[in-house]
């Protein structure tokens, strides 16, 4: 073992010994120059996370660091150097100024205490927006893929990572690529949808965002975690390999290949009694010899211990340590555990290689090269902490740009929609005029009836800051966050409103209020839906899983009860999962979805009731009808579907990609260009449609493009989604939609266990939705059946043309 001095290399040094501060070597060559030069003790130091917060004061690391999981005190932390800080803005309210220089003084603690002076590599949640105080709250991803606009989810995203990297934070723990298989599954709503697809495009274009601020992106969680038996967080998933290639693994692909993300986060699950965080086949067979990655895999939190106390795959917590570094986890956070003093033991008995631990200290290493954190000019923050500002007009009008492209109208019976109360015809960019004119034409008397009505937190999903870290009432919310009778009130005048119930309790007292006061309205506004937490905590988040899909508490009693009063209802939902909506609430003249639309979504709501905004949103997920039958998304083969050999009728209430707005649509001419109808297994086809607004004001249509493949050498799903395109159109406009479409996104796990693009008859269908057929186009693949790999065309593009000539086709 390699031995030095704690300062022998703090002064210059001519020569090979400080090749690693070269800056005009590669990364990978600096990595490679310093690792000869560590010790065991200083190579495993950049391969763990230490758990701090921010001092409040700007002074450093706070007093009480230990108590976040445990680990050594801060100087023992340090001293042979440190691979990552864990957290600092997110565990404890700090004010963004205070909270970037005390990180930065950490850091410059970091640089003196170690021999080679490299800083730590800081990581943060980042899921709806930076994870700390004072920081925009965006909407949750299940919004993200509401939205069908990937454009403006990259936006989000390199709006967040500027200011992250403003306060000194180099890698962002988001997003989650989960694709959802289970709806009663509490982390639901951090998923962007049960699509691969729609949650690949959409998950690669946040990378893109983040990326492209400078921060490391790192994808969750890899792979499997969304499957787990009964949609029970951190259960077994009893995956096969079908379902694990063809919907789970690929928006992984997409946000790699697609967006360059840079780091990937184990998943808990254990998948066919195989822990991810020890599978070598997965996480370095699949992910690096296969898919050719070469970026960092973090621990998720406490995974490597779990191999020993949870799994029961290792008998102590070093040998928990080698199987995670062999099958391929580079650093384990949050803090120092099985990766210090078990792993160092290990390695000195001869149980664990050292090669091991130098093959994940390269690709740490050069990371951090290419970061920055190994220059000789680097410094703790990239500008002056007194210009950090994580919450600001721009980023307010970001956040609610995407709430209000999120939000789903399912229906809307006799045009109730919107409230004549608050109509106004101006635009959505307009809306905060309407305030003054709402209510004057009809004097339509609204009541607001529901436990999320008036409350802030109904519009946030458990990682963002208020909902994750917990109450501090002390330093209340941070932010301005309207509830939704706020934002209503300044456009319905004379709004009443009774709670009606909890989310969660059993007290129906409440209740006759609520009746009462819908009885005495021209129309009710009902809102119902989830409260975000923790393990618990809440109604819907990480550990927060439901037995059934009805509403928490009491809520659908509420609704029944406001719904036999026979005055006409509008049903809102603020939640992190798909509620049942069954024949219980068919009365309901019309329904609205939010999927935690951020700190801006009650402004958003109202708006959209109102009229002031025209709702484009279409579902990222289904809405079931039956709250107590084994939730299935739209992804099923036909035996999936509605049968004559079984009494449980699987259709949901609202199709995946449904939504509806207060204008109408006409499409027109679509066709496979060039008349062609053999489509080779190795090219591609062009698809073509036009669509008209044909109503009286602008909104924006989502062309939806599904394969259809009847026969097949395994079973298929009826349809999935293989392209989209949100369009943009004001009063009487028209657009040519064309998808470049290649055979290979047709592909699937054949018999063999190979991905294949099959010969044979298929059908491409343009739709507004899973489950609403506007064209059928019938083609066949020809050709041999060809395997296909990683490098496969991943995307069928979209092509938007606005104004084509008149009868093109």
């Amino acid at each position: 073992m390699r031995g030095h001095e704690p300062d022998d290399t703090r002064s210059a040094e001519p020569g090979e010994r400080e090749r690693w501060r070269d800056t005009r070597l590669t990364p990978a060559q600096r990595a490679e120059a310093l690792i000869p030069l560590m010790t065991l003790e200083e190579k495993v130091a950049q391969l763990v996370g230490v758990w701090v917060g921010a001092d409040a004061s700007g002074g450093g690391v706070a007093p009480h660091q230990t108590d976040m999981g445990g680990g050594p005190e801060w100087p023992d932390a340090i001293r042979q150097g440190l691979g990552q800080l864990t957290r600092p803005f997110g565990t404890a309210p700090v004010d963004p100024v205070a909270g970037a220089r005390s990180l930065a003084a950490s850091q410059q603690e970091i640089v003196r205490a170690s021999r080679f002076g490299i800083p730590a590599q800081v990581h943060e949640e980042c899921l709806t927006g930076f994870a700390a105080w004072r920081a925009t709250v965006y909407p949750a991803p299940l919004s993200w893929g509401a939205s069908f606009d990937p454009e403006l989810v990259e936006q989000v995203a390199a709006r967040i990572g500027r200011s992250m990297r403003a306060a000194g934070i180099h890698q962002g723990l988001a997003p989650v690529v989960d694709v959802t298989r289970d709806y009663r599954w509490g982390r639901t709503e951090e998923t962007i949808g049960e699509d691969p697809y729609l949650v690949g495009t959409v998950g690669a274009a946040y990378v893109r965002g983040l990326e492209g601020a400078g921060l490391v992106a790192t994808l969750k969680h890899f792979a499997g975690y969304s499957a787990s038996r009964g949609g029970r967080n951190l259960a077994p998933v009893p995956m096969g390999a079908r379902e694990l290639g063809d919907v789970v693994l690929p928006p992984f692909e997409m946000a790699l290949r697609l967006g360059g993300a840079r780091s990937v986060m184990n998943s808990y699950a254990e998948i066919d009694g195989v822990p991810v965080a020890a599978d070598e086949s997965l996480l370095t067979g699949l992910l690096r010899d296969e898919w050719g990655f070469d970026g960092t895999v973090v621990a998720d939190y406490f995974a490597v211990r779990f191999l020993e106390r949870l799994h029961g795959v290792a008998a102590d917590g070093g040998q928990a340590a080698g199987l995670a570094l062999r099958a391929g986890i580079d650093v384990e956070l949050p803090t120092v555990d099985t990766f210090g003093a078990p792993l160092v033991d290990a390695v000195k008995a001869g149980a664990v290689d050292e090669a091991l631990i130098d093959r994940a200290l390269r690709r740490v290493l050069t990371q951090k090269a290419e970061l920055g954190l190994l220059d000789p000019d680097w410094q703790p923050l990239p500008g002056p902490a007194d210009e950090v500002r994580l919450d600001d007009e721009e980023s307010q009008e970001l956040a609610l740009r995407l709430a209000r492209e999120a939000i789903v109208l399912l229906r809307n019976d006799d045009a109730v929609l919107p409230l004549r109360a608050g109509q106004t015809e101006q635009a959505a960019g307009q809306a905060g005029q309407a305030a003054g004119q709402a209510g004057q034409a009809a004097g339509q008397r609204v009541a607001l009836v529901g436990p999320v009505a008036d409350d802030p937190m109904a519009m946030l999903g458990c990682y963002a800051f208020p909902a994750h870290v917990g109450p501090h009432p002390e330093h209340g919310l941070g932010l301005e966050i309207p509830s939704l009778r706020e934002a209503l009130a300044g456009l319905v005048p004379d709004l009443a409103y009774a709670p009606g119930c909890d989310i969660s309790g059993a007290d129906t007292s409440g209740i006759a209020e609520a009746v009462a006061l819908a009885e005495d309205s021209d129309v009710c506004v009902v809102a119902v839906g989830d409260r975000a937490g923790l393990f618990g905590r809440g109604t819907s988040g990480e550990g927060c899983d439901a037995t059934d899909l009805r509403l928490p508490g009491v809520q659908a009693e509420l609704v029944q009860a406001v719904l036999a009063t026979g005055t006409p209802v509008v049903l809102v939902l603020l939640a992190g999962r798909p509620y049942a909506l069954g024949e219980e609430t068919d009365a309901a003249k019309a329904v609205l979805f939010g999927f935690f639309p951020g700190q801006r979504g009650g402004q958003a709501l109202a708006e959209v009731l109102t009229g002031a905004v025209n709702p484009t949103g279409r579902l990222p997920v289904s809405v079931p009808r039956d709250a107590g039958g084994l939730p299935a998304t739209y992804l099923a083969p036909p035996l999936g579907r509605r049968t004559q050999v079984s009494s449980v009728d699987p259709t949901p209430a609202y199709p995946f990609g449904h939504g509806l707005g207060y204008t109408t649509y006409e499409w027109s001419e679509a066709r496979v260009a060039g008349g062609v109808t053999d489509w080779p297994v190795d090219g591609e086809v062009q698809v073509e449609v036009t669509v008209r607004n044909s109503g009286d004001r602008a909104g924006a249509e989502v062309v939806q493009l599904y394969l259809h493949d009847p026969v097949a050498q395994t079973t298929r799903p009826v349809v999935r989604l293989i392209g989209y395109a949100r369009v943009p159109l004001e009063a009487g406009e028209s657009a040519r939609v064309s998808f470049t479409v290649p055979a290979d996104v047709t592909s699937f796990t054949g018999t063999h266990g190979r991905r294949i693009v099959e010969p044979g008859d298929v059908e491409l269908r343009l739709g507004r939705s899973c489950a609403e057929t506007v064209a059928t186009l019938p083609l066949r693949l020809t050709g041999d059946v060809r395997d296909i790999g990683h490098g496969r065309r991943l995307q069928a593009p979209a092509q938007i043309d606005r104004n084509p000539p008149e009868g093109r086709g």
